[in-house]
């Protein structure tokens, strides 16, 4: 049985005496399987801590790329920043580039100056369009792994996604409509950033699909393309509402809440069911408010650590086994914000 490790220490982290490993490891007879087991199990422990004892300290450089509006991108880094202390054996160092619209050339050259200037991984969160996809392969061959976060882009080589599902979140909205406002007809307004950010769509095919099968009467009135940026979302719903379209929910995919709500009360319109995404000040205020009755969100604390253990894994650093898995769907009322959400932002 090879090995690197003296008897004793074996013995000592199997449990054994020193002459009952001195049998296993010599092969000799009269030994047990399940005392041959521990002593395999002990070695293979010992391998592990050595392993991670010769990575404590080790720097991982990671670039972050975001495209998203501040107020969620600034979740995105506060939920990063609360998890590298304990990204042990290694230090993850952070490079952010964090920008409420980015063109598909912007990400695209972001993504090859990472290839030239080197990197141990990209956290990316962008557009599901084949020319970003295609600089995400491109990362990948030159040995720069990419995890993407909060919305996928499958089709690129990236080694892992982390974040929620999002047609789970999709599917559970449809069902909190149609459960919250009843068997009559109805209008719901529909919000996303962008539909090429594969995440929304995802929420948006699967909220879809639910009410054609369980909720027919419910209609929806889509006002999308806002980037969930204030203005251009208020925009958007001001252009699709007029003084008959009476709206009794609202699903908003892609952020924007304020916006959206500040639209709706210029025409005197109160839905009775709001149901966003995601735990920001903004959402918050809202909740306490009673303008929002529901946010589906997701912990991007547990996403982010995923996204570190991949990296992490990948080079080597981290057994599969220890890699975190990433975020579930969380339904949210005023009653039960978390209260490390709710600590953070006092009114």
């Amino acid at each position: 049985m090879a090995h690197r490790f003296l008897i004793k220490e074996i013995a000592l982290q199997a449990g054994l005496g020193v002459a009952t490993v001195d049998r296993v490891l010599n092969e000799r007879a009269n030994v047990r399987e399940h005392t041959r087991r521990k002593v395999e199990q002990a070695i293979k422990e010992l391998e592990t801590q050595q392993l991670n004892l010769a990575n404590t300290g080790r720097k991982l450089i990671v670039d972050v790329i975001v495209e998203a509006p501040s107020r969620f991108s600034d979740e995105i880094k506060y939920a990063l920043d609360g998890e590298l202390a304990l990204l042990h054996p290694a230090i993850v160092r952070p490079r952010f580039l964090l920008q409420e619209t980015m063109t598909t050339t912007e990400v695209v050259e972001a993504l090859r100056s990472i290839a030239r200037r080197g990197s141990h991984g990209v956290f990316l969160k962008a557009r599901d369009v084949p020319e970003i996809a295609d600089a995400v392969a491109e990362l990948q061959r030159a040995g720069i792994p990419v995890v993407t976060v909060v919305t996928d882009i499958p089709l690129s080589g990236r080694i892992a996604y982390a974040g929620l599902d999002n047609r789970v979140a999709g599917a559970t909205a449809a069902y909190l409509l149609g459960l919250w406002l009843g068997p009559k007809p109805a209008n719901v307004l529909i919000t996303m950033s962008d539909e090429q950010f594969r995440g929304e769509e995802e929420r948006e095919i699967s909220f879809r699909r639910a009410l054609r099968k369980h909720h027919p009467q419910l209609r929806l009135v889509d006002a999308s393309g806002g980037h969930g940026l204030d203005l251009p979302t208020e925009e958007r719903v001001r252009n699709v509402l007029d003084d008959d379209t009476g709206i009794a929910g609202v699903y908003s995919m892609g952020g924007g809440n304020v916006a959206i709500l500040r639209a709706l009360e210029a025409q005197q319109q109160t839905p009775t069911l709001f149901i966003g995404h995601d735990l920001d000040r903004d959402n918050v205020h809202l909740l306490r408010k009673g303008k929002i009755q529901v946010i589906l969100h997701h912990d991007l604390r547990q996403d982010m650590r995923s996204a570190c253990h991949h990296i992490m894994h990948y080079h080597k650093l981290l057994p599969a086994s220890s890699v975190s898995p990433s975020s579930s769907v969380m339904v949210v009322t005023p009653e039960n914000i978390p209260d490390y959400i709710a600590s953070r932002f006092r009114d």
